[in-house]
């Protein structure tokens, strides 16, 4: 299976990846048929956990193959790492702006603000919060295919499958902080599941996407790759980590934030 695997085009690797974190996002939604509640503790340490391997994994399969390929360019490694970096935060800043905002992980949804509550608008809302913050996870592993289709010498096939596991590891409690909310206002858990999916379904088009324009235009991969980083650091500061603690697990939120970072950084070191 591992042998079939690295024998496929990157553009098809990306593909199966980033199918793979969708379907982790899946599962965590599937735990809705089998409760309306869920261990407070543990969904914590899971958020926690996700947030420490999502740092981990911005600056070892991301940020270091940027500055790696910047270097010896027309400026200094640090600019295009800079530049795609802030961008990257900037994007789903304004996305933010645009889309009305909502933490997903939050132990409840009515603590929104200026949300209408008709539950069928809030439901969209949550679901599309949680999507736009999809994208650029599904873009990160994508480009991290595509830097290794465009012979990257810091790209290695061990770092992108650890970007992905790492990645399939924190949409599982994502998934389940889209569907349980849902499932506790009343919601079917056939609907449930469905919203709870459907938010990580734009992970494989986004990697495929990324993978595509990488390998098109070799160029941007710095920008890219820096780019991903970027908006991965910004939905970790602004989504997961706050939404681990805000229900009085602290330290324990933030001990899984320091075993996923560990966790990440072994995996992407030691197979890279």
């Amino acid at each position: 299976m591992i042998d079939y695997f690295t024998s496929l085009d990157p553009i098809i690797q990306a593909a199966v990846a980033t199918i793979f974190t969708w379907l982790m996002t899946a599962l965590g939604a599937s735990l809705v048929f089998t409760t309306k509640n869920f261990n407070q503790r543990l969904m914590d340490s899971m958020l926690g956990f996700a947030g420490g391997v999502m740092i981990a994994a911005s600056f070892w399969s991301l940020l270091s193959p940027a500055l790696d390929m910047a270097d010896g360019g027309n400026v200094p490694a640090w600019v295009p790492a800079a530049i795609g970096f802030l961008f990257g935060g900037i994007f789903l800043w304004g996305a933010d702006k645009v889309l009305p905002h909502l933490h997903p992980t939050s132990s409840s949804i009515d603590k929104a603000e200026g949300i209408n509550p008709n539950k069928k608008k809030r439901s969209t809302l949550l679901v599309l919060a949680i999507t736009l913050h999809n994208i650029p996870e599904g873009l990160a592993v994508g480009v991290a295919f595509g830097a290794i289709a465009a012979g990257l010498p810091s790209a290695s096939l061990a770092g992108a499958v650890a970007l992905a596991i790492g990645i399939g590891i924190q949409n599982f409690p994502e998934g389940l902080a889209v569907s349980m909310p849902l499932r506790r206002e009343g919601m079917s858990r056939g609907k449930s599941f469905n919203y709870g999916q459907a938010s990580g379904i734009v992970e494989p088009i986004a990697g495929i996407i990324g993978a595509l324009a990488v390998t098109a235009i070799q160029p941007i991969l710095p920008y890219a790759l820096s780019f991903a980083a970027g908006a991965m650091i910004f939905v970790v500061a602004e989504e997961v980590i706050p939404g681990s603690q805000e229900n009085g697990n602290k330290d324990l939120a933030s001990m899984s934030v320091m075993f996923g970072f560990t966790i990440m950084m072994i995996l992407d070191v030691a197979l890279g």
